[in-house]
């Protein structure tokens, strides 16, 4: 899971679990996304490998963002990031030198904690995440295993501390006494200065391969998250709105399955230095318009 190639080969193992779309168009080149902007009233950025990577912003991508807001466009960002509280996001998209208000932000982890079963929960999560805005009872989960005994249900917002022995900790766990886990961020992996991390979807899956109705994913592809950018928008034609983003299980897909255009980003994220094209058609998922930056 470290290179984009086995990172694609598993998110095509997953699709079953990913929502389903029909045929999608043939992908037209552009050089910009001004070049679209008469055809789209909303514009929805995924952030890692869109606007950034890691913590460096991508050159230009505040100042397309200020073009497009000049051209008439809603903006949203929609990040599958949930490591973060609400202010938490805020924050590090100011320490990116975005200029966004706080309704442009939109994360998994708010379509999740609206989603969480009733009972006790064990939390993955950060150590510098204060957790303020979980309305639950809860434990955060560690190293002791007595821990992952106690709690009704599980809340995966971060991977940043996660080891494979706390992973094999939460498989025993729900083998023994099978339990809600709710993965907030559906990610496998996020494209860093350095390489990729593996995130919360990454162990999310593997605990499904093996226990499918314990585990139940939020942020894209998955429709709530999508829901919650919708009804930010009210009255604007799904088919006016853009998902654009570099991950094509992800960005693409989910954009397409919830009825908006798509915008495949090619150069910064997962497929930077490889061959797009060949990983779309072999996956079949073809978005509206593919350019290198946005």
């Amino acid at each position: 899971m470290r290179d984009a190639d086995t990172i694609f080969r598993r998110y095509q193992q997953i699709r079953p679990r990913l929502p389903r779309v029909g045929a999608l168009p043939e992908t037209v080149q552009i050089g910009s996304l001004l070049e679209i902007a008469d055809q789209i009233d909303a514009f929805v950025f995924d952030a890692f490998g869109v606007l950034n990577v890691g913590e460096s912003l991508i050159d230009g991508a505040d100042r397309r963002l200020e073009q497009l807001r000049a051209r008439g466009c809603q903006i949203r960002v929609l990040t599958n990031a949930a490591s973060y509280d609400r202010q938490g996001a805020i924050a590090k998209f100011q320490r990116l030198g975005l200029s966004l208000a706080d309704e442009e932000i939109v994360t998994s982890r708010e379509a999740a904690l609206k989603h969480l079963p009733d009972g006790h929960l064990g939390v993955i999560a950060m150590e510098g995440d204060r957790l303020l805005d979980i309305p639950h009872p809860m434990t955060r989960l560690g190293d002791d295993p007595a821990a992952f005994e106690a709690v009704d249900a599980f809340l995966f917002l971060s991977s940043a501390e996660w080891t494979e022995a706390r992973q094999d900790l939460l498989r025993a766990a729900i083998a023994r006494r099978p339990r809600p886990l709710v993965v907030a961020n559906a990610d496998l992996a996020a494209p860093r200065e350095t390489g990729f991390t593996l995130e919360p979807g990454h162990f999310g899956h593997l605990i499904a391969d093996d226990f499918p109705d314990c585990v139940r994913f939020f942020g894209k592809p998955f429709p709530d998250v999508y829901q919650l950018v919708t009804d930010t928008l009210e009255g604007i034609d799904p088919t006016r709105i853009a998902m654009c983003g570099d991950t094509l299980h992800t960005d693409i897909l989910g954009g397409a399955a919830a009825g908006w255009r798509t915008v495949f980003v090619t150069r910064d994220g997962l497929f930077a230095g490889l061959d797009a094209d060949a990983y779309r058609e072999d996956s079949g998922l073809h978005a509206d318009w593919q350019l290198a930056r946005i």
